[in-house]
C-alpha cells in the first residue's frame, strides 16, 4: 500500500509540474532595427540590442546587455554608438537589493572615444504591483574615460538611477530608465524612453528615444546626443 501511494504522489507532482513548469532562469531578448529613405537625400539607420538575465536562486540575479547604433545620410555617418554592460543583483528583502555594475560606452561624436564605469550600491523596489514597478538606486564606484583627443580622466563617481515600468494592457508596457553618474571631472546623463507592443508570439515592437549628455565635452563639440530607434525584438 505504501508503496502504491508513492507511486500515486509521484504521478500527481509529476502532473502538476508538467501544468505548471518552474520558471526558466534564463530569460533575454534580441532586437534589430533597420530604415533607410532615398531619394533627394539618401539615409540609413540601424540599431541592434541584446539582453540576457540569469537568475540563479537564492536571491542572485545576473544581467547583461548590449547595443549598437549607426546612421549616416548621403553616405557620410551622423552617427555611431556601442555599449556593454554587467549588473549583479542581491535581494536582501522584499523590495531591498544590492547592486554591482560594470558599464563600457562609446560614441563616436560624443567627444570621448571611451568611458568605462564600475559601481557597487543599494536598491530598492518603491512600487511593485501588476500594473507599475519603479526602483530608485544609488551607490559609488570609479570611472575611466578617454577623451577623442586622447586625454585620459580617472575620476571617482556617485551613480544614481531610476527604473520605471507601467503595463499599458496585457500585449503593451511603457518603460522610462534614468542614469545619472556625477564624477569630478564630468557628470553623465542618460534617459531612455520605451513603448513595447507585442505582435504575435515572443515578436514585439519597440519604439524607444534615448538622450545622452556628457557636462565637460572638448571645444566644438555638442555636449547632448539623442537616438530615435524603432526595432523589432524576440524574446525568450
Amino acid at each position: 500500500m505504501r508503496a502504491l501511494g508513492l507511486i500515486a504522489l509521484l504521478f500527481v507532482s509529476t502532473a502538476a509540474l508538467a501544468q505548471n513548469p518552474p520558471p526558466d532562469p534564463i530569460t533575454g531578448s534580441a532586437a534589430l532595427g533597420y530604415l533607410a529613405t532615398n531619394g533627394n537625400t539618401d539615409s540609413t539607420n540601424a540599431n541592434t540590442s541584446f539582453k540576457l538575465d540569469w537568475d540563479r536562486g537564492g536571491n542572485w540575479v545576473h544581467g547583461w546587455t548590449a547595443m549598437a547604433v549607426n546612421a549616416s545620410t548621403d553616405s557620410t555617418t551622423t552617427a555611431e554608438a556601442y555599449a556593454a554592460g554587467y549588473k549583479g543583483k542581491r535581494d536582501f528583502s522584499q523590495t531591498s537589493y544590492l547592486f554591482t555594475t560594470g558599464d563600457w560606452r562609446k560614441d563616436r561624436f560624443s567627444g570621448y572615444r571611451d568611458q568605462t564605469t564600475e559601481a557597487v550600491g543599494y536598491g530598492r523596489r518603491l512600487i511593485e504591483t501588476d500594473r507599475h514597478m519603479l526602483a530608485l538606486e544609488g551607490g559609488g564606484g570609479a570611472k575611466q574615460s578617454t577623451l577623442s583627443d586622447g586625454t585620459s580622466l580617472d575620476e571617482a563617481i556617485v551613480r544614481g538611477a531610476l527604473d520605471y515600468v507601467l503595463h499599458l494592457s496585457d500585449n503593451s508596457e511603457f518603460n522610462q530608465k534614468a542614469l545619472v553618474e556625477i564624477g569630478d571631472e564630468n557628470r553623465y546623463t542618460e534617459l531612455k524612453s520605451a513603448v513595447k507592443a507585442k505582435l504575435i508570439g515572443n515578436l514585439a515592437l519597440v519604439a524607444s528615444y534615448t538622450i545622452k549628455k556628457n557636462s565637460e565635452v572638448l571645444p566644438g563639440v555638442e555636449n547632448t546626443d539623442t537616438f530615435m530607434s524603432l526595432s523589432l525584438e524576440y524574446g525568450f
